[in-house]
Parts: C-alpha cells; sequence; structure tokens
C-alpha cells in the first residue's frame, strides 16, 4: 500500500489542477500519485499513477480499468481524509500537492489542518497564486527583496527571524489572534518556529521553497 520513493512526487486531487500548475510541480517532482478522482486529472493529462488512495468514492469506472489493480489503493474507513490517507502512505523527499484547494473550502481547509499536523513528507500545497507548506524549526530562503512572505499559526506559535520587513521575535501567534500575513523579505530570509505555522509564498517561490526544505 505504500509508496516509497526515492524522487519526490507530486500529488494529484480531485479539485481543478491547471497545466501550468502540473508542469511547474513535474519538474520539481516528477513521481506521480493521486488521491481518489484525481487520478482521472492524471490520466486526463497523460499521466499514470504510480499510486492512487481514497475512499474511491469519486474516481470512474474508467480510471479504474485503465490503472492497474496494484497501484490502486481503496481505503474505506472514514476517520481520515483521502489527503491525509495520501500522505500517511508516502515515503519521498517532499511532496507537491495539486488538487487539493480551488472546489471546495471545507476540503481545502482540512488539508491545511493535516499539513499543520506533519503527516508524511515535507507537503508543499499549491493553491491559487501560492504556495504553502508547513514551516520547520529552521529554514533558509533565497528571496528576492519585496517578495511576500506570509505566516499562518495553526496552534499557538512563536518565532524569530531575520531577512523580513517586520521581524518575528518576541511575537506570540495564534489562529484568533496574531498573524504574520503579507509580511514582506529584505532579501535573503531565515525562519526560526516554534510552534505549527503554515508559511505561504508565492507560487512562483515553489523551486526556491523545495530547494530550502
Amino acid at each position: 500500500m505504500r509508496l516509497s520513493s526515492a524522487r519526490p512526487v507530486t500529488l494529484i486531487g480531485g479539485a481543478p489542477v491547471g497545466r501550468a500548475d502540473l508542469d511547474l510541480a513535474l519538474r520539481l517532482a516528477p513521481v506521480v500519485a493521486a488521491a481518489d478522482s484525481g487520478a482521472d486529472t492524471a490520466l486526463s493529462h497523460g499521466l499514470m499513477p504510480a499510486a492512487v488512495w481514497g475512499d474511491f468514492d469519486s474516481i470512474s469506472a474508467r480510471a479504474r480499468s485503465e490503472i492497474p489493480l496494484a497501484n490502486q489503493h481503496p481505503i474505506a474507513e472514514q476517520d481520515s481524509t483521502d489527503f491525509e490517507k495520501c500522505l500517511s502512505n508516502l515515503d519521498a523527499p517532499f511532496v507537491v500537492a495539486l488538487g487539493f484547494s480551488g472546489a471546495r473550502h471545507d476540503h481545502f481547509l482540512s488539508a491545511l489542518g493535516v499539513i499543520a499536523r506533519r503527516i508524511g513528507p515535507p507537503c508543499l500545497l499549491v493553491a491559487g497564486e501560492d504556495v504553502i507548506t508547513l514551516a520547520p524549526p529552521r529554514l533558509a530562503l533565497d528571496l528576492a527583496p519585496g517578495t511576500r512572505v506570509s505566516l499562518f499559526a495553526m496552534a499557538p506559535a512563536s518565532g524569530r527571524s531575520s531577512g523580513l520587513k517586520w521581524p518575528l521575535d518576541g511575537l506570540a501567534f495564534a489562529p484568533t489572534g496574531l498573524s504574520g500575513t503579507s509580511n514582506e523579505a529584505t532579501g535573503p530570509v531565515t525562519l526560526e518556529c516554534e510552534g505549527p505555522m503554515l508559511l505561504i509564498l508565492p507560487r512562483s517561490e515553489l523551486p526556491t521553497l523545495a530547494r530550502a526544505l
């Protein structure tokens, strides 16, 4: 049931996925996996998933007939989302996730919760104009001055920084309190985070973030 890959994995969900985003992801993460009906999206772009996980309530009969049975891993339990099922069964340097935002906000919020819980490999979630990941305890990013850097705590959190217009030092963040959205790089950025803090960068910084992780 598990997929172990020495190369990063592009994970495709059931929400709409643009070809430009897919090409960007595949350059960084050439192994393809899918969550439930994300398998149909993969096939529509000429990609064969190495693994498909989910409760299989939305994958098409066509996809099930075209994908080798050895690559299909239905999981009937309903205590976890398809996104969590996928990450829980992946071993890879990191995952680029597409198709988990833009269709239903409840699914998107649930995906953010899964990322915040550090399930599976480091995950870079492409969502609209952004790429979102859980900030590790320490991270160095080679960002140009003026680059948008946003941080959102998923539970009480704190941090230290260099290279940000508004430093994090000494601040207490919380979902119902202070957030660090719409900060700005003044040059290369270093972050030290304690507690679950989502890091949100422009989608164009996906390669930078992948290198840093």
